[in-house]
């Protein structure tokens, strides 16, 4: 049995914090996991700003129902799942996820929480546990399951790189610099036939 993992994030939906920045007029919140690595002093780094702001959970919320696709998600998602069973695990929260599984047709999606207060400020975050990402495909091996991934950022590689088969999709010139070795792929029609090969 296979089971296809793909990030959610610059693969099938904008990056939320930048559509959050963009919406907001808050500039710093356009770092994301390609510009740093390291998840807990990104998410520490974002939490601060939101407070400092004074951007309440409710806010964010109603900027992400706003977000659409990126152009042709669907439409792949829809299709690969025809073939193979698929699962979104992303580095995202619960608490952003309702409208954008909606719009994506209710899929698997495994993610974290945010941790919010009576006044609906962020004050923490709740990873489900290490290295979220790969340890969900090392789990789904130790059940016998094999795995084939595809993301976009260094959160990504783990399960890229521990997969039997994984693919960078539009990522960066950086990260597809920094790991030659995995292939770098652009459009869903090239992701959809890489991952049906290595079926």
């Amino acid at each position: 049995m296979t089971m296809v993992c793909l990030d959610m994030e610059g693969v099938l939906v904008p990056e939320i914090w930048i559509e959050v920045a963009k919406e907001t007029g808050i500039e710093e919140l356009k770092k994301t996991t390609r510009d740093e690595p390291d998840y807990d002093k990104l998410m520490k780094y974002r939490i601060d700003i939101l407070n400092k702001h004074n951007l309440s959970i409710e806010k964010i919320q109603s900027i992400i129902a706003k977000i659409e696709l990126m152009d042709g998600a669907k439409e792949f998602l829809d299709k690969l799942r025809e073939i193979t069973n698929v699962v979104i695990i992303s580095d995202t929260f619960e608490q952003f996820l309702k409208p954008i599984a909606k719009k994506l047709n209710w899929p698997t999606i495994i993610c974290n929480n945010l941790v919010i207060d009576e006044n609906g400020k962020v004050i923490d975050y709740k990873m489900r546990c290490d290295q979220t990402k790969l340890t969900t495909v090392n789990a789904f091996h130790t059940i016998g399951i094999e795995t084939i991934a595809s993301g976009d950022s260094y959160n990504d590689i783990g399960m890229i790189k521990n997969s039997k088969a994984g693919f960078l999709f539009k990522s960066t010139e950086k990260i597809k610099s920094e790991y030659p070795e995995i292939k770098a792929l652009e459009t869903y029609d090239e992701l959809f036939s890489e991952i049906k090969k290595a079926l």
